[in-house]
């Protein structure tokens, strides 16, 4: 066999330079195509969002008033407020945060880094991906069976557990796939120096997932903020200033399902108001998790 034989069949097949050329034009013609439906569809969801923010600052901004503030809910003409409503939602969300984040945490915590390959894992993963699915109207269907009939009263803290029950699927989400990013490298390393599980765990998978995991959070708290379903058969809502936990307790979302549909003016530019505190108190707290998570040098 000669040499410039063996050279040839090494080199394998030329290929046509015109075939070449147009199996180039075709993937950057796909490659356009794709970039240009991709861009489509941000345009369009900028767009929406855009739209909505406009809406509620034009109809909504012309009532942000002093009394907003400092005034309780009250009859129609009589020029009430939201306060009642705000500290009611800010203490139902806290209590949500407060119960679901340390819980889906920790279970995040067991699926990613206990339970592989378990049927126990793998039955939990499954009851909280139905959880993170379930409509919120059925959570608050279950805490008024559980909390509020058989003690024949609606009440702040029912309607907070059942922010913490919606709170706790997404965390869990969150940290289980935060830390199934965390590089096997880190754990090897955390074991090599000592260093009992739970600890390379706490010390080095949590805090290298800290971010993402404060990400999932937020998100949660921005869910739970707009919730009117489940506060509906729980906190129920009230007119009057309350900031006892065993009886009802007024809300923002409910305030605005209760106020957007009625006939008087006055209660629907209250509804608008609070739609738009909801909208700026969710992006003001993703600004300040955004600035005390980012990198420092």
């Amino acid at each position: 066999m000669s040499a410039t034989t063996s050279e040839g069949e090494m080199a394998g097949p030329k290929r046509d330079p015109q075939v070449a050329d147009m199996l180039s034009r075709r993937r950057q013609r796909s490659n356009w195509i794709v970039k240009a439906l991709c861009i489509l569809a941000t345009t369009i969801g900028l767009a929406f969002l855009a739209l909505i923010l406009v809406t509620l600052f034009w109809l909504g901004f012309g009532g942000l008033q002093w009394t907003v503030f400092t005034e309780a809910t009250k009859p129609p003409g009589s020029h009430g407020g939201l306060i009642n409503a705000i500290v009611g939602s800010l203490i139902q969300t806290a209590i949500g945060t407060a119960v679901g984040t340390p819980i889906g945490i920790m279970v995040g915590v067991y699926l990613a880094e206990y339970s592989l390959g378990t049927r126990l894992g793998n039955a939990v993963r499954f009851v909280s991906d139905v959880l993170l699915s379930a409509p919120s109207i059925l959570i608050g269907l279950f805490i008024y069976q559980v909390l509020v009939n058989p003690f024949d009263g609606f009440s702040g803290i029912a309607g907070g557990l059942a922010l913490a029950v919606i709170v706790i699927p997404i965390v869990v989400r969150t940290t289980e796939d935060m830390l199934r990013l965390i590089p096997v490298a880190l754990r090897e390393a955390a074991v090599a120096l000592g260093a009992p599980k739970w600890k390379s765990i706490v010390l080095v998978c949590l805090r290298a997932a800290l971010d993402g995991i404060a990400t999932g959070v937020l998100l949660a708290v921005a869910r739970i903020a707009g919730e009117t379903a489940p506060l509906l058969f729980t906190s129920l809502g009230n007119l009057n200033w309350s900031l006892s936990l065993a009886q009802p307790m007024s809300s923002l979302p409910v305030t605005i399902y209760q106020y957007a549909g009625s006939a008087f003016e006055d209660w629907v530019q209250l509804a608008w108001v609070g739609a738009l505190l909801i909208t700026l108190g969710v992006l003001a707290l993703n600004i300040v998790a955004r600035v005390l998570l980012r990198p420092r040098a």
